[in-house]
């Protein structure tokens, strides 16, 4: 799946949630959700990794549970970074909500995508 496609799909959920969910999860416009989805990205690109790395015993530990902390402390920077009144989350469980919901999406979007070329 190449980037702009994982940012198309990041946009889509973002939105998708906060109309599912508006008590949990903030977003004031598509343009705000494409700013999350960049800022998103970059903060997977480049933090993420270092924070894997330091919490891999905790991950193993917790049978791979914690990554959903991970990616939830990687939402709330993206709000901090996007700013909370525009972009944001009721609680750091509404997070770790939007965590889980994002990961499923992804992993189905993957599947399908690559079930669709390998035939």
């Amino acid at each position: 799946m190449s980037y702009f496609q994982r940012l198309v799909m990041n946009t889509l959920t973002f939105v998708a949630l906060a109309v599912l969910l508006p008590n949990m999860v903030h977003v004031q416009s598509i343009l705000t959700a494409v700013i999350a989805s960049f800022v998103l990205s970059i903060l997977n690109a480049l933090i993420k990794p270092i924070l894997t790395v330091i919490s891999f015993p905790l991950t193993l530990l917790t049978f791979g549970l914690f990554s959903f902390v991970i990616n939830a402390l990687m939402l709330n920077l993206t709000s901090y970074f996007v700013g909370a009144a525009s972009f944001g989350f009721s609680s750091f469980g509404a997070a770790i909500l939007v965590a889980l919901v994002m990961s499923v999406v992804n992993m189905i979007v993957t599947e399908h995508h690559l079930e669709k070329y390998s035939n």
